[in-house]
């Protein structure tokens, strides 16, 4: 009986657990500081920050300091960007990635409309900026920069895009150049300043990425996935940057061959700085609910008549593990696949990912894969699930017995207990033989539940026939009644529980979990569906041996 009350405890735990993702997550939505109207439109923008400080010498001019609203764009020029994986708009206006498109990720799964991960109408915003402070000219966050076309596509047979853009004041002369790849998500920003001024010109390149939090009921309520701002650093490794913890306060610490990163489900945007020097990372929480995460470089020295130029490095997309493995490979960059939320248990998570990514690149196909690689953890399992099984066939041959002691000792609990412990030493039964085994599977199968929720390689992914979306729910609901089904012939083949309420609980146990298992993503319905079969008929078969073994 042990065994009952374990499972439902187990059960009652993940109920528990699902209800409190829904509490938290509205908590969060409470907490979210409302929006007071403006009498303007403009989106507010932060300050430029300071760059690592020269010795001796103050911190830089802030170039944004004249003006905290950005100016209305209604000359400025929108530049598009093509290439085989973004479609991508910059503005003339300072120069910022303004709007950004996913073109092999849809937006929804029943349209094709291109995911927009980058935008500056609608919500969230998010855009990318990156500019110039310093000592000299530059151009400030309302420069007009100069472009030679209005529409850039990357050609076949080449596997670079540059995207050109000019400014020019008192004999200073900026390119800021955007420097798109073919199949990459990685977009290099570099600024070229040619000094034909008389006097020596110094200055630092910033990049930033300016957000606002998700509006509400924009994930599900029963994924938990951070959205905020993220730091990596030598010393402190990687940690997360709440938007809280920007309103509370400014971040602006200096870093040697780190990166950050502006997060969100399935999605982000990563800043990672030349490698061997030093960069200041830094936060601002603005008007509006905006949020800024940055990095300023190193000042950069241009005596007058010669030019130099700084490069620093984007990465805007899907956090797809093996593009973020690359990308870390290529800019010698460590640990980027800390950007997926794996929670606490990502030890466990990783290597079942990689299990399922390996079968997928077998089978080509997710649902395929989540099927193989459940036999697999399955059969990972099995002398251990055998323990449990065997005790609860066990169990079940003396449950007569069971039942007589408790009614010849109703009424003296104490003696019930002594003359159960007998018959279990005479059955040769350990009526905890079935928790250690239960208990060690259960942190696989939450680390598995991560993987499936939170792997943009999962999100849209078709399996068959009606399922057409692993990420999304069950259209009709068949994979969830299947489910409850299956848990229903599992408490068929386990012992009755004894006790009245306990046995009540048990019987809407499959209902409840059932009405759960319709608002969850059909890769996750597929995974318990498939264990649960395979658990009936491992249960099933040590079932008939031990009734085979009491007959001969």
């Amino acid at each position: 009986m042990e065994n009952q009350r374990l499972i439902l405890l187990i059960a009652l735990a993940g109920i528990s657990l699902l209800l409190y993702f829904a509490w938290e997550r509205e908590q969060m939505d409470a907490a979210e500081p409302v929006v007071e109207e403006q009498e303007t439109d403009a989106e507010v923008d932060g300050e430029a920050p300071d760059a690592p400080t020269r010795a001796e010498e103050p911190d830089a001019d802030d170039p944004m300091a004249e003006g905290a609203v950005e100016p209305d764009e209604e000359d400025a020029k929108r530049i598009r960007v093509k290439t085989d994986l973004v479609e991508a708009e910059i503005s003339t206006q300072g120069g910022d990635i303004r709007q950004l498109d996913l073109l092999q990720h849809r937006k929804a799964s029943d349209d094709p409309t291109p995911f927009r991960l980058l935008r500056d109408e609608g919500e969230p915003l998010f855009v990318a900026q990156a500019g110039l402070g310093g000592d000299g000219p530059v151009p400030a966050r309302d420069a007009r920069f100069e472009v030679e076309q209005d529409e850039f596509e990357l050609a076949d047979g080449e596997d670079e895009l540059e995207v050109p853009l000019v400014w020019e004041e008192d004999g200073v002369k900026v390119r800021k150049v955007y420097t798109f790849r073919r199949d990459s998500y990685l977009v290099d920003v570099r600024h070229e300043v040619e000094n034909d001024a008389e006097e020596d010109w110094s200055g630092f390149q910033y990049v930033q990425l300016r957000r606002r939090p998700d509006p509400a009921g924009t994930t599900p309520w029963y994924i938990h996935s951070f959205t905020g701002g993220s730091l990596y650093t030598q010393e402190d490794r990687f940690s997360r940057i709440s938007f809280s913890d920007m309103e509370d306060s400014d971040l602006s610490q200096d870093v040697r061959d780190g990166w950050a990163a502006m997060l969100q489900h399935y999605f982000l945007g990563v800043m990672i700085p030349e490698r061997g020097e030093t960069y200041r990372f830094y936060t601002r929480a603005l008007p509006q609910e905006t949020y800024l995460l940055g990095m300023s470089s190193p000042w950069l020295e241009v005596a007058a008549g010669e030019s130099g130029q700084r490069t620093n490095h984007l990465f805007i997309g899907p956090k797809e593990q093996d593009r973020l493995t690359a990308v870390g490979s290529a800019l010698d960059v460590d640990d980027l696949r800390l950007t997926v939320d794996y929670g606490f248990l990502t030890i466990l998570a990783n290597p079942l990912f990689w299990a399922l990514d390996q079968i997928e690149n077998l089978v080509k196909n997710w649902g395929v894969a989540i099927l193989i690689l459940t036999l697999l953890i399955k059969i990972a399992f099995y002398k251990l699930s055998a323990i449990s099984y065997r005790s609860m066939a066990k169990m079940r041959k003396v449950q007569p017995k069971m039942q007589q002691i408790r009614e010849r000792y109703s009424d003296d609990r104490q003696q019930m207990n002594q003359a159960l412990m007998e018959l279990y030493k005479k059955e040769k039964i350990n009526p905890l033989g079935g928790c250690l085994p239960i208990l060690v599977q259960i942190p696989v199968f939450i680390a598995l539940y991560w993987v499936l929720v939170e792997s943009v390689e999962l999100r849209h992914a078709p399996f068959m026939l009606w399922i057409q979306d692993l990420s999304s729910r069950d259209p009709y609901f068949i994979l969830p009644l299947l489910m409850g089904a299956s848990m229903l012939v599992q408490m068929k083949l386990n012992p009755p529980p004894m006790d009245p309420i306990q046995k009540r609980v048990m019987q809407v146990l499959p209902f409840v979990f059932t009405g759960f298992f319709m608002l969850f993503p059909a890769g996750l319905v597929l995974y318990w569906l498939t264990n649960n079969i395979l658990s009936i008929a491992q249960q099933w078969y040590i079932l008939r041996q031990v009734e085979k073994s009491d007959t001969t």
